[in-house]
């Protein structure tokens, strides 16, 4: 993973099928990128569902979530849809997990996503970063730590 208080590698990946969103678009705000493997299996399903409930207190922190899987972007609208998530899911797709290899939690042996996840500040600096067994919901509980320690930094 990339290393705590280093420049987060910019990137542009397709959040609709016609729709594009670049990290340095939310410059000014804090941002959670949670890598996952696959839009259907079931941990990460349960991943993405605490996350759309968690939605609410990441935007009191002034942060917002961005998926992003190996998943095409028509596969990542049918599951948004289907799960009625309220954050963007962006498709790693082409070149095949460019950008997960950039932030280094891309899995060769798979071709998928490892489970990480970062958040970074409003400069676009990584502050926290967490690499969790595939098969384990890492849950919102070291998110909120992180959030509420960078709010404690800034007082």
């Amino acid at each position: 993973m990339l290393s705590i208080g280093s420049q987060a590698p910019d990137f542009s990946l397709f959040a609709t099928p016609d729709q594009r969103v670049s990290l340095s678009e939310f410059q000014g705000k804090r941002v959670i990128l949670a890598f996952y493997p696959a839009d259907w299996s079931p941990v990460c399903g349960d991943q993405m569902a605490l996350y759309n409930e968690m939605l609410q207190y990441f935007h009191k922190q002034n942060a917002i979530l961005l998926g992003i899987s190996v998943d095409g972007k028509w596969c990542h609208l049918s599951f948004r849809q289907d799960r009625k998530l309220q954050f963007p899911l962006l498709a790693d797709f082409e070149p095949k997990g460019g950008v997960a290899k950039q932030y280094e939690v891309y899995d060769e042996n798979t071709g998928e996503c490892m489970r990480a996840l970062y958040v970074i500040d409003e400069k676009g600096v990584i502050r926290w970063n967490y690499l969790s067994p595939v098969g384990i919901n890492p849950g919102a509980d070291g998110i909120m730590d992180a959030l509420d320690e960078m709010d404690k930094s800034t007082k």
